[in-house]
């Protein structure tokens, strides 16, 4: 019963929570149409051009998407830079208007072996890949133009290890997953017999969160592709995994539904658990649940060392992200607008370290953690203050705020629609 007022409390704190309207430019004209807009002025584009790497995210606004892309400097902190046109169109789920609009974790992908970042363009039912400028990190340029996702509804993408093969799920009517190559001058190029559907009485735009699909993954030896989907409570959730062959990267033409262990419900992100082949996926009825895969998968509830931790007080943790600084992985709460740090130790049992509170009503939710010298630093999109929290991860259970990035005064001046509602993502890139 607790597990299925989680849920609906999820659903309402999605619905209710957000209170930016839209931001227009100062004239009150959608500018969404140039493909490209410059933030903050002369100071901005210097900071961009010495910066160790950017961090990205999406507008995903119905008029025109847009990647913004802030410089990250050798201190962690960020600079808004510019945004650049995805040339598609975002989305929002049903029902309600609030923050995480897609239900998901990865929506916008960086890849700094392929050098790539790739966005989900929920609206037009399209994916669109750039190329990083590598000596100016917040430049992107178009590689060709978007393509279609092979379904409706596209909320989610991953990037093998070497950079040359992308696949998104799709959340929509015609949902299930799809892969392609990454060409460089090209662009993305479907690969012949990854089009698999999850099966989903879905509807498009998604109906959720609970019963959508959450975000997609390669395993840790890419030999496997994972996506997560919510639970329908009571019944849980699972994660869907096909396999990857090794010849022609075509899928197994059905997957293996994995249930969390018992008390989970709503699996969403995923983060691999390093080293162990395992994952940590966040729960938003509960907390967080641990598949372990070591003895190999199998459908069926998730065997080994695989559990579920609960974390008390919790309204929807549904983000996660790994420091190998620290060792710990951090997940966010759009509920509570926390970050709680989690260590699992070698026998995969999952214990909470601390929190950090963000700030009431913020609605935390994407996140990433990028290595920058000798320091981990992690980038919080708070969506409904339309900000970016920046917390420096020096020491396990020791992470302090380093910074408050705002997105809504420099996205007004440079004419860039974002509201709260839509705002979705966080990625990064850092030079090698």
């Amino acid at each position: 019963m607790q597990l299925t007022i989680s849920s609906v409390l999820l659903s309402v704190l999605l619905a209710s929570t957000v209170t930016a309207a839209p931001l227009h430019s100062r004239n009150g004209k959608n500018k969404a149409n140039k493909s490209k807009m410059m933030m903050g002025g002369n100071a901005a584009q210097a900071a961009a051009k010495s910066a160790v790497g950017a961090a990205y995210w999406i507008t995903n606004e119905g008029a025109g998407n847009f990647v913004v892309a802030a410089a990250i400097g050798s201190n962690g902190k960020l600079t808004l830079s510019q945004a650049t046109s995805t040339e598609g169109q975002g989305s929002h789920g049903a029902p309600g208007n609030g923050p995480d609009a897609l239900f998901t974790q990865g929506a916008v992908k960086a890849s700094a072996a392929g050098g790539i970042v790739a966005a989900v363009n929920a609206g037009s039912n399209t994916i669109s890949v750039f190329n990083i400028d590598s000596t100016n990190p917040t430049n992107l340029e178009m590689i060709g133009k978007p393509i279609g996702s092979g379904g409706e509804f596209p909320v989610s993408l991953a990037i093998n290890k070497a950079g040359n093969m992308l696949c998104t799920v799709n959340g929509g009517a015609i949902n299930g997953v799809a892969c392609f190559n990454v060409d460089k001058t090209k662009g993305l190029t479907p690969i012949a017999n990854t089009v698999r559907s999850l099966k989903l009485n879905q509807t498009t735009p998604a109906t959720g969160p609970a019963g959508s699909v959450s975000h997609i993954i390669f395993s840790e030896d890419n030999t496997q592709l994972i996506a997560s989907v919510k639970g329908l409570p009571p019944t849980p959730g699972i994660l869907a995994v096909w396999d990857i062959s090794p010849s022609d990267k075509s899928l197994s033409s059905d997957f293996k539904a994995v249930q969390p262990a018992k008390g989970g419900l709503l699996p969403f992100s995923m983060t691999v658990i390093e080293g162990k082949n395992a994952i940590l996926a966040t729960d938003a009825g509960l907390g967080v649940d641990i598949f372990d895969f070591s003895g190999g998968v199998t459908a069926g509830t998730a065997a080994g060392k695989s559990s579920t931790l609960g974390i008390s007080g919790q309204g929807a943790t549904c983000w996660s992200s790994f420091s190998s600084k620290t060792g710990n992985f951090y997940v966010t709460d759009i509920g509570t607008s926390e970050v709680t740090e989690i260590n699992v130790d070698d026998n995969l049992k999952p214990t909470i370290v601390t929190q950090y509170a963000q700030g009431n009503g913020t609605a935390t939710i994407d996140n990433d953690i990028a290595a920058v010298g000798n320091n981990d630093f992690m980038y919080v999109l708070a969506a409904n203050a339309t900000q970016v929290k920046v917390l420096s991860l020096n020491a396990p259970g020791k992470a302090q705020a380093l910074q408050t990035l705002d997105i809504a005064g420099p996205a007004k001046a440079a004419g860039l629609t974002v509201s709260a509602a839509n705002l979705q993502g966080m990625t990064t890139f850092i030079k090698k």
